[in-house]
């Protein structure tokens, strides 16, 4: 009586010896690094230093704005808060970088989600500078604030640009006959 084909692992593959490392090491070097709770590589890596950047940014925008002598209290508070929102969702998708949250909440689409906060924070973000900019008065607080604005205005423009460019591809204008 059958039950059915077995099949029996070896550590020699069909196509000769097996290399110099054992199996199990090279798999558990590999699961190692899927298996960490931090990604170190993200650290180093274009993206995360530029929400490094985008976070100190938006943290002395906020506090050199919170620390003037404000002119116009609506423009100012409206600075704050997009200063601030922005700088909890950067903090946010830092987080879910660094800690591979991605991997396992695979129900929400993070590269579109993350695309769709850093367009609309960025506008947000244009606008309320725009508003401090013009609105300062030669206060050196509040300038600054506004500079500090645009410098993260910048870097999430450059973060969209460097996550989500787009390809063009160039047709062959050969004929066919």
């Amino acid at each position: 009586m059958s039950h059915g084909a077995r099949v029996i692992r070896t550590g020699v593959s069909s196509a000769g010896p097996a290399a110099t490392s054992p199996p199990a090491a090279s798999s558990s070097a590999s699961a190692s690094s899927d298996g960490e709770l931090v990604d170190g590589a993200y650290f180093r890596s274009c993206a995360g230093m530029l929400k490094v950047a985008q976070m100190i940014s938006l943290l002395v925008a906020f506090i050199s704005v919170n620390n003037s002598q404000w002119t116009n209290y609506s423009a100012y508070s409206y600075f704050q808060i997009v200063a601030m929102c922005d700088l909890v969702m950067v903090l946010f998708f830092y987080i879910i970088h660094i800690f591979r949250v991605y991997r396992m909440l695979t129900c929400v689409s993070w590269p579109l989600a993350e695309f769709l906060h850093y367009l609309i924070g960025t506008i947000l973000l244009l606008i309320a500078s725009i508003v401090a900019a013009s609105k300062s008065y030669n206060v050196t607080g509040l300038v600054a604030g506004a500079t500090f604005g645009f410098l993260a205005t910048i870097l999430c423009v450059l973060s969209i640009w460097s996550s989500y460019k787009v390809s063009c591809i160039t047709q062959s204008t050969s004929k066919y006959h």
